[in-house]
């Protein structure tokens, strides 16, 4: 196969953006950020020590007053222009993201255009932060409403959607006149590197965006205990995001978490099964099933269960395994050898308790973290596959025969993120929409992220939603002022 360049870009940063400079970490200290198809390392970064996020956060309180006194429309011309510059070098930004994260050329370019969307959506909610104004029901005074910026931000992004989910944080809080410190996933951080270089490009003015990469949890720590910071957004595991929002509840900081996911993908006895099927390639195999959103637990009516099982595994087994940077690629890396370890233990423990693996279930020999594309049948409804975040290619198979039974194993685990729903019955998708304890649902859609539509989930998967016009409004305190009736 023909490999596609695997140069980094010569303008990519490797130290640290603190106030509008690019400084080394303390003591001159770096990591590696590896391949995880080669195994080979990239390129080694700035570590920065503790001190060193405290530093970003001095620079993005320094720049607060003046970021927040800025004119919309000169906020949402800087967005707009770092939309059209990523735009422009979508090449450099594919190639990043599938080196450092795996997943293959032709979805990194799908993350360029998703994760760009979020600068473009957000410049035009910039120019649209509005309050209100009116008579109480006594007469006796007018209320003046008035909203304005939270302040200075800390986001903690998680490695699977390096640019969407930078600029997914970044963008509405930049909007609405906050300064931001991002510590990127210590496995990802190029792409949020080259985010940074690009916004500074854009004129974004210095101080304003701080990233801040390494290794020691202790830098974050320091950060979260500073009173000055006055809000903290999540996006990885439902523990991690305990433990961070009981360090917020120190100071009572804003929070937003986009917490794990176990998207029930169910499908009704009535549904078009070819569309389910369809559905369910996007659903499950996005990012090599590396997706909080990802369909974890294939949950089919007991009538079309062979059906949709005979096609779906036909699609899976069809699936080319290997290097992202390879042409003809389907399924890229997973992006450890842990995660892959931890993928392979669900598969075995699904087998032990009486699933049929129909495709894939082995570890490939070589280089780089690969695991197949997986179906497993006849997975009981108890099994330990159905109950755990996957995070990998793997799609496990239950039946039902009733709609309240398809809603008990769905609604049966603690957390809400995504479900998907598979059927012709307009009154039962209104049901599921009722009954469905997830945040958000796909009816008849297997891929539905979008900038202008609200992203989180209900019960332990988080709190507060990102995207739309609802997510510049978590970066917004509402101010009540109180006047005396002018009559």
């Amino acid at each position: 196969m023909t490999t596609t360049d695997r140069s980094l870009p010569s303008d990519l940063p490797s130290q640290l953006l603190i106030g509008g400079r690019w400084v080394d970490a303390d003591g001159s200290r770096t990591f590696d950020v590896t391949d995880p198809a080669t195994e080979e390392v990239l390129i080694s970064i700035a570590d920065a020590g503790e001190n060193q996020g405290i530093d970003a956060l001095d620079a993005a309180v320094a720049a607060q007053d003046d970021w927040a006194a800025t004119a919309p429309r000169k906020r949402a011309e800087i967005l707009r222009r770092g939309w059209e510059l990523i735009t422009e070098r979508r090449d450099d930004f594919a190639r990043v993201m599938t080196l450092e994260m795996g997943k293959p050329l032709a979805e990194a370019y799908g993350e360029v255009t998703y994760g760009s969307e979020f600068l473009r959506w957000f410049s035009e909610e910039a120019v649209r932060i509005r309050g209100d104004y009116g008579v109480l029901p006594e007469g006796t005074i007018r209320q003046l409403v008035m909203k304005r910026p939270v302040g200075p931000c800390l986001f903690i992004t998680p490695w699977n959607f390096p640019l969407a989910m930078a600029t997914r944080k970044s963008a509405p809080a930049l909007a609405a006149g906050c300064t931001v410190v991002i510590r990127p996933a210590s496995a990802t951080p190029l792409t949020t590197l080259l985010f940074a270089k690009v916004m500074q490009d854009a004129g974004l003015p210095d101080g304003v965006l701080n990233i801040i990469t390494g290794r020691d949890h202790g830098v974050t720590d320091r950060v979260l205990a500073d009173p000055r910071l006055r809000k903290v957004s999540f996006t990885g595991s439902t523990p991690v995001g305990r433990h961070l929002l009981t360090q917020a509840s120190e100071h009572v900081l804003r929070t937003s978490m986009e917490l794990g996911g176990n998207a029930p993908f169910i499908v009704f006895e009535d549904a078009d099964v070819d569309a389910a099927v369809e559905g369910a390639k996007g659903a499950k195999m996005r990012n090599m099933g590396e997706a909080c959103i990802s369909a974890n637990r294939f949950i089919v009516h007991e009538s079309v269960a062979e059906e949709f099982t005979e096609k779906f595994t036909a699609y899976m087994s069809g699936l080319v395994v290997g290097d992202g940077m390879e042409k003809g690629t389907d399924v890229g890396p997973l992006i450890t050898a842990g995660d892959r370890e931890k993928v392979h233990g669900l598969v075995e423990s699904a087998k032990e308790a009486g699933g049929t693996v129909l495709t894939g279930g082995e570890i490939p020999s070589g280089k780089g973290f690969f695991y197949p594309p997986t179906v497993i049948s006849g997975v009981p409804a108890d099994a330990e596959v159905l109950a755990t975040e996957i995070f990998g290619p793997v799609a496990p198979i239950t039946t039902f025969r009733t709609e309240e039974e398809a809603l008990t194993i769905a609604n049966s685990v603690p957390v809400g993120l995504a479900g998907y729903v598979y059927t012709r019955d307009l009154n039962r998708i209104q049901r599921m929409g009722a009954k469905l304890e997830t945040g958000m649902i796909g009816a008849n859609i297997g891929v539905f992220s979008n900038a202008a539509a609200p992203f989180g989930g209900v019960k332990e998967s988080g709190l507060g939603r990102e995207g739309s016009y609802q997510g510049i409004e978590e970066f917004l305190e509402t101010i009540y002022v109180a006047l005396p009736d002018p009559s």
